[in-house]
């Protein structure tokens, strides 16, 4: 058995987590997650409208410390119970990033235990594992969050393969922002998704938005144009309010969903080609896999489908602990981890 401290900082969501399990790529049982803590920037970078690096780096440095002594104290452990440290290395901001790995860092000189790398994008589908019944390798793992939209082939812990995504905008973005065309604030995505469930059901009158790259065969998405059908419809007709509003928030939010199902197919279809015929099964996360309408759309259109549980979808420190505790047997011992470095860019 084996316990580890997970750090997220990728973005604008400050987490902690400590999971304790067996170690390894396939362990007999699902780990625990002993306790999971979590500052939310999203009041503090609502006057900007969205993520500002530099900001949201200095809320982290000031918010890591006071969420690691509460997940020990919740947990009833101590530093030293810790075996490992796993922390997001990529992709994200820079800041945000290196302001994670300066602690994990700290913390692995002061523990003499190693750091462990962990890929943000690949930690979102991984977080299926946090609960029973386990998901056999290989599977096609969609991510969808404010910051990426991929598809991807994942054959283990430390191997997944890129099939598809996004070419421009991510599908948090996309409804982030035309939320904030709407004036609904930030995050404006689950406002949007609250609205929506409101609205009655689409009737003849109704203006569905296109889905971008429908024709296309692969699994790649697009967002940008559906910002602009959005901006353009705002310009000429002004923003809605009440139940045109909601109806809005309908059409906009479905042709976001539309896409993410659409080429979840896709990527289903790919990754059956390269196994050769054999159609693996599919698990969902990221932030936007919180949003109802896309849960209930991807359930019913692929049976025996993976949806991560919400609360474990948005950014969390038991994602990145979860995967640490599956890659501890492949990381560099200490003082050799110490060398790790961040970087921006999904590999």
């Amino acid at each position: 058995m084996a316990t580890v401290l997970g750090i997220e900082t990728s973005c604008d969501d400050t987490s902690v987590a400590l999971v304790a399990g067996e170690p390894g790529e396939a362990p007999a049982r699902p780990p625990r997650v002993l306790a999971c803590g979590s500052f939310d920037q999203g009041a503090l970078l609502a006057p900007w409208g969205g993520v500002v690096p530099e900001v949201a780096a200095r809320n982290h440095a000031a918010k890591l410390v006071p969420l690691m002594r509460d997940v020990f104290r919740r947990a009833g452990l101590g530093p030293p119970d810790a075996d490992a440290v796993a922390v997001t290395t990529s992709p994200g901001l820079l800041g945000p990033l290196l302001t994670g790995l300066g602690a994990a860092k700290t913390l692995s000189l002061a523990l003499r235990v190693p750091v462990v790398p962990v890929n943000h994008v690949h930690a979102h589908v991984e977080a299926v594992h946090l609960e029973p019944p386990p998901v056999p390798y290989p599977y096609v793992g969609m991510v969808a969050s404010g910051g990426h939209g991929l598809y991807l082939l994942v054959r283990s812990p430390s191997d997944a393969e890129v099939l598809g995504g996004t070419l421009d905008d991510a599908p948090g973005e996309a409804l982030d922002k035309g939320g904030k065309l709407l004036g609904l604030g930030y995050p404006a995505g689950p406002e949007i998704d609250r609205l929506a469930a409101r609205a009655p059901p689409p009737g003849p009158a109704a203006r569905p938005f296109p889905v971008a790259l429908a024709d296309s065969p692969g699994p790649d998405l697009s967002f940008s144009g559906l910002k602009t059908a959005l901006r353009e419809r705002v310009r000429r007709e002004g923003v809605p309010s009440g139940p045109a509003l909601a109806a809005l928030c309908r059409d906009y939010q479905e042709a976001v969903v539309r896409a993410l199902g659409l080429k979840l197919g896709r990527a289903l279809e790919a990754a059956e080609r390269i196994l050769g015929g054999a159609r693996p099964p599919a698990v969902v996360g990221g932030g936007v896999a919180r949003n109802s309408r896309l849960r209930e759309v991807l359930a019913r259109s692929f049976p025996g489908v993976r949806l991560v549980p919400a609360r474990l979808c948005a950014d969390n420190g038991a994602m990145v602990a979860g995967l640490g505790l599956r890659l501890l047997h492949r990381a560099a011992p200490f003082p050799d981890s110490l060398s790790l470095d961040a970087r921006g860019r999904f590999p």
